[in-house]
């Protein structure tokens, strides 16, 4: 067996359901592995540490984790029982702190979010509190050193955890993503993480960035190990029948690359049944729209906090002092809306006279930058979100995985594969054969 804190999700199960492991051994490898690798657990990090965990909570694991072996050894837990995890720190649990990474916000719920609720009645075993740059509202965690190399960023806002998986303190985590907030750090820190259909996972409980482009997801260190996490999440079976991809589009949204992006993405390409079709007709650049939905999504949130405006990273109050010289109309937001909705169904109009089952996109185009800036002013995170957001938009379903270690940088790339509505589990089985033909990535 390998070390506990080096499993994965499947893999761990498996030794849990045949006893040849108790949770209690895997959860003391990872709080083990979190004091040997983690570092700070500080608000604004440092130099030598990853300081992806904002809060671990130890004696907590460890009644879980008895609770979960209890289970196991009665025969009939669940797949996910015993399996230890980190959740962003917008997850509310009851009588736990709840900060988002910041001086802001300093709350102990009452109750679970409907997230968290669910994966604890599947007997998962809470670890901590993973960082988010603050209140999730940029594409960098600046207090967070990238695994590869702790000068650049994990990206954002799951910074924390992606960094925590690819630190390999946790086999399993949580995220958010409003303009790619999965995506982006498990690009950056290769790693693997889904950003389901608009909807499929309750936000009830979780700190809100843009409510309706807000999407919750799981993260993991393979797409394998994210489809359970999923299930869970969104209290649905994974059907047993998955379609294949027959016929997969490049984006034609992508612009300038990274070189080792582009030649990762070209090996990724390679394995899949790519065709050329004409381009869509329709928009595929949003402009400004996606950022004034955002901010105004915020305000509805942080009016609360006016009274704490100087607490705010500077990036954070710029986003919110952006909103309100912008103070969308009721009108304008509806006017939005509408066009989202339009512009889902034109895309889905293309998919399907074209007979295209996925459209395959770099998730990042850049290489993880030098950490250090996120939060100096707003707007920073340009490159980061520059293919994400769009998926937001749309609310469509996307798997991001690891297409390779860059040969110039020594840096992970990512890959997203992005499908219509409801076909993320046909997603996961497509992302889950590419990743095995790809084949793994780690620091």
């Amino acid at each position: 067996m390998s070390e506990p804190a080096d499993l994965g999700v499947l893999e761990a199960a498996g030794l849990l359901a045949s006893r040849a492991l108790s949770s209690r051994e895997l959860v003391d490898a990872c709080l083990a592995r979190i004091r040997e690798r983690d570092g700070s657990h500080s608000f604004d990090g440092d130099p030598a540490s990853v300081n992806a965990w904002v809060r671990v909570y130890e004696e907590e694991a460890r009644e879980a984790a008895a609770r979960a072996d209890e289970w196991l050894a009665a025969g009939d837990a669940p797949v996910l029982c015993g399996i230890p995890i980190g959740l962003k720190d917008l997850y509310a649990v009851a009588d736990l702190p709840l900060t988002a990474s910041s001086r802001v916000l300093d709350e102990v719920p009452a109750r679970d979010c409907d997230a968290w609720a669910r994966l604890a009645a599947e007997g998962m075993v809470l670890l901590g509190h993973l960082h988010t740059h603050e209140l999730a509202a940029g594409g960098t965690t600046d207090q967070v050193g990238n695994p590869w190399d702790l000068a650049r960023s994990a990206g954002g806002s799951s910074g924390g955890s992606a960094a925590a998986l690819a630190s390999r303190t946790t086999p399993a985590a949580t995220g958010t993503d409003t303009a790619g907030s999965l995506r982006i750090p498990s690009a950056l820190c290769g790693t693997a993480a889904v950003k389901p259909t608009l909807g499929a996972v309750p936000l009830r409980g979780i700190v809100p960035l843009g409510p309706t482009l807000d999407h919750a997801g799981p993260m993991a260190r393979s797409v394998a190990d994210c489809e359970p996490l999923l299930a869970a999440l969104a209290g649905a079976r994974p059907p047993a029948e998955r379609r294949p991809l027959r016929r997969v589009v490049l984006s034609p949204r992508i612009g300038e690359l990274d070189p080792d992006v582009g030649e990762n993405l070209e090996r990724a390409l390679a394995l899949l049944p790519v065709v050329s079709v004409p381009p869509p007709s329709l928009r595929l650049d949003l402009g400004l729209e996606p950022l004034d939905l955002l901010c105004a999504g915020m305000l509805s949130y942080h009016r609360a906090f006016d009274d704490r405006r100087g607490s705010y990273r500077p990036s954070t109050r710029g986003l919110l002092e952006h909103g309100e010289r912008r103070a969308m109309t009721a009108e304008e937001y509806v006017s939005v809306q509408e066009e989202r909705a339009v512009l889902r169904d034109e895309w889905l109009d293309w998919l399907a006279e074209h007979e295209i089952d996925a459209i395959v996109e770099p998730t990042v185009p850049i290489v993880a930058r030098p950490r250090g800036h996120g939060y100096d002013a707003p707007f920073q995170d340009a490159a980061e979100i520059s293919l994400t957001h769009y998926w937001n938009w749309t609310g469509f379903p996307v798997v991001s995985l690891p297409s390779g270690v860059g040969a110039r940088s020594g840096l992970p790339t990512g890959v997203s594969v992005i499908g219509p509505p409801g076909g993320e589990w046909d997603l996961l089985a497509a992302g889950a054969a590419l990743e095995a033909e790809l084949g793994p990535v780690a620091p």
